[in-house]
């Protein structure tokens, strides 16, 4: 596979991503709603609002692979995901559809599944039990992603990533961290693993303190380098200065579930 849109390039995940994604796709094309603020001169950026279909339509001309993490990155409010990460969402998919596009990694969260207790280890097959509207929209495109998979041949995979950085930075990261290396290694296996349809894995490195499962990951060829007890020590020194909160704390979303938190059992 040799051009690839990323699209979401000018975000947090995307800044990192364009530089470990350059060697490996001749042709990678980047896409955002704004440039990316370091562009460099040998970089093809392509400025687009993911609710412009038409917009979309013209991303696609002669890709053959998709990373989509374009969209609204937190919680916010509905229009903003509405518009960002469902209508955008089924643009990508569909323009990727006109365009016999073979494969696409969609970008998912570990909010799809928020709401589960950090003492319960999931794997994939379990219901989602989103923790925000932000998560909402995740668990939407990952049905989507099965839709046209299942229905138009889109090779899909849709990875439910925790927390993307260099090393785990609390207690909670040490169990969701994904090292940038590692997430490279799972968008190779949504870009060419040979047979692909759908599967949903989860973003995470080795991490022995894991909520996931993440057996499928493996069995697809799935082999993470990062460690999080590496970093156990620092991580642990700057949790004991977080404030303790009881539902980010008995939820594997974390602040996410505190947020708007109004339930009463």
């Amino acid at each position: 596979m040799r051009r690839v849109l990323l699209t979401g390039a000018s975000g947090g995940i995307g800044t990192r991503l364009r530089q470990l994604l350059k060697p490996l796709y001749g042709e990678l094309i980047l896409s955002d709603i704004r440039p990316p603020a370091d562009l460099a001169a040998d970089e093809t950026f392509i400025q687009v609002d993911l609710a412009d279909l038409a917009a979309v339509q013209r991303l696609m001309d002669g890709v053959e692979g998709i990373v989509h993490l374009g969209g609204y990155s937190v919680e916010g409010p509905w229009d903003a995901i509405l518009n960002a990460n469902i209508i955008g969402c089924y643009n990508v998919f569909e323009a990727a559809r006109l365009a016999h596009v073979r494969r696409i990694v969609f970008a998912s969260s570990n909010h799809v599944v928020g709401f589960y207790s950090r003492s319960k280890t999931i794997g994939v097959d379990e219901h989602v039990l989103p923790d925000t509207r932000y998560g909402v929209s995740k668990a939407f495109g990952e049905a989507l992603a099965a839709l046209y998979a299942y229905k138009h041949s889109l090779g899909a995979l849709c990875i439910r990533i925790g927390n993307v950085d260099d090393q785990p930075v609390d207690e909670r990261r040490l169990a969701i961290w994904l090292k940038p290396e590692d997430l490279v290694s799972l968008i190779r296996i949504g870009l060419e693993r040979p047979g692909l349809v759908y599967e949903i894995v989860y973003g995470m490195s080795d991490n022995e303190r894991a909520w996931w499962d993440n057996t499928r990951a493996r069995e697809l060829g799935y082999a993470p380098v990062g460690r999080a007890e590496e970093h156990v020590d620092a991580a642990m020194a700057a949790q004991r200065k977080i404030a303790p909160n009881v539902v980010a704390d008995t939820f594997q979303g974390g602040a996410f579930c505190a947020d708007e938190f109004t339930y009463i059992p």
